[in-house]
């Protein structure tokens, strides 16, 4: 039996329009999709409406535990930073009308002050009440110094907040060159979703970006180790296949959906 809910980032099957991708994942058998906020816009450009998806959703038998991604609340100010709150409001908005209890912001890729993140991590907590969700803090394995579960749990505690949390993620965990017995400083509730996928032996790790995660099982990671310590935290939520692998949104995408949602749980119940 499995101790998670297998979900689909939908970027694993792009470029396919945002209905089609909700439509597969029901149809491929997962229980949760991760849905993108430019697939959103795109789909509301062409005279759709948030209600066209969240029917989808519903149809499909699907629930949305996130929406991606919030961006320039870590290093903006003045009228810059007021942009971005505004847009950032958009977006929970959205969230929040397609059922979303998590949006995932993402870090700076550059030098940060962790004392400024962990600060406006917490208005962006705030913020994320008013709607009714979460924003979420994601360490990339590419930013220059917030690329581990460490720094994001640095920027998590500073905030003081009881609603900070991240999202895991072994490509970014092997890409930052921090060690997946990490995951163990964190608790269940600290984990807002963790996304699944594996990293190839080549290229060195320090060159890898997000375009070259491979399916579960087909790179260096050891899943299985990830999924022990996931459960050791009392983790039972969502598993959410998230690539980027541009051979794959070359391929059939139901077929790319479906093969990764048996490899993910080859890897996760082994």
């Amino acid at each position: 039996m499995a101790d998670f809910i297998y979900c689909l980032n939908s970027s694993t099957i792009m470029p396919t329009p945002i209905l089609e991708k909700i439509r597969i994942a029901g149809q491929t058998g997962y229980a949760a999709i991760e849905l993108w906020h430019s697939d959103i816009d795109a789909h509301l450009a062409t005279g759709g409406s948030l209600a066209d998806v969240k029917n989808a959703v519903a149809d499909n038998g699907l629930e949305v535990p996130t929406t991606i991604f919030l961006k320039g609340w870590w290093d903006t100010v003045g009228a810059v930073y007021e942009r971005a709150e505004d847009e950032t409001k958009r977006r929970l908005e959205q969230a929040r009308e397609i059922g979303a209890p998590y949006a995932i912001g993402g870090p700076p890729l550059g030098p940060v002050d962790f004392e400024v993140g962990a600060t406006n991590y917490r208005r962006l907590l705030e913020l994320g009440q008013e709607f009714g969700v979460k924003p979420v803090m994601e360490y990339l394995g590419f930013s220059e110094e917030v690329n581990s579960i460490e720094a994001a749990l640095r920027v998590m505690q500073g905030s003081g907040h009881p609603d900070a949390t991240t999202v895991l993620d072994p490509f970014h965990c092997f890409r930052g060159g921090g060690s997946i017995e990490s995951i163990a400083q964190l608790t269940a509730n600290q984990i807002a979703i963790s996304h699944f996928n594996d990293s190839p032996g080549l290229p060195p790790r320090e060159l890898q970006q997000d375009c070259d995660r491979v399916m579960p099982g087909d790179g260096v990671v050891d899943l299985k180790r990830f999924c022990d310590l996931l459960r050791q935290t009392g983790y039972n939520r969502w598993l959410s296949l998230e690539l980027f692998n541009r051979s794959y949104w070359a391929m059939d995408a139901a077929e790319v959906a479906r093969e990764g949602l048996e490899k993910m749980r080859e890897a996760a119940e082994a």
